[in-house]
C-alpha cells in the first residue's frame, strides 16, 4: 500500500473511528452508504470475484479465511480475554460472541493472521475452525 499523508483533520476522523465499537462503526457505515450513495462492500466483492474463478487451485490454497469460534470451552473468561486480544472488541461484544458460539468472529483474515488467532484462542480453551 502506498504511503498516504493525512491532514490533521483527516487523522482526527480516523482516530474517532478507531475508538468506535463494532456496532457504532456499522451504524456509521450504513449512514454513509444511504446518505452519500457509497458502498463499503464493493471492493470486497470485486476482490473476491477473481479468486472464485481460479478453480481447484484456488480452492486448495485460500488467501483468506473466516475464523469461527465453534465452542467456547470451559474457561469462558479466558476465551473472552483472548478474543478481545485478537480482535480488539469491547468486553460486552466479546462476551456476546463467546456466549453465542458457534459464531464467525472475523472474516477475510489472511492465512497467517487466522492461524495466529486460532492458536491464541485454542490456548485459552476455545475450539476454533478456519473456513
Amino acid at each position: 500500500m502506498a504511503d498516504i499523508t493525512l491532514t490533521s483533520e483527516e487523522q482526527a476522523v480516523i482516530t474517532a473511528l478507531e475508538k468506535l465499537n463494532v456496532i457504532s462503526l456499522n451504524n456509521v457505515v450504513k449512514y454513509m452508504e444511504t446518505t452519500y450513495g457509497i458502498s463499503a462492500a464493493a471492493p470486497v466483492a470485486a476482490a473476491a470475484a477473481p479468486a472464485a474463478g481460479g478453480g481447484a487451485a484456488a480452492a486448495e490454497e485460500k488467501a483468506s479465511y473466516n475464523v469461527e469460534l465453534t465452542d467456547s470451552g470451559a474457561q469462558k473468561i479466558a476465551v473472552i480475554k483472548a478474543l478481545r486480544e485478537v480482535t480488539g472488541l469491547a468486553l460486552g461484544e466479546a462476551k456476546a460472541l463467546v456466549d453465542g458460539a458457534p459464531k464467525v468472529i472475523k472474516e477475510n483474515v489472511p492465512k497467517e493472521d487466522a492461524e495466529k488467532m486460532k492458536k491464541t484462542l485454542e490456548a485459552a480453551g476455545a475450539k476454533v475452525s478456519l473456513k
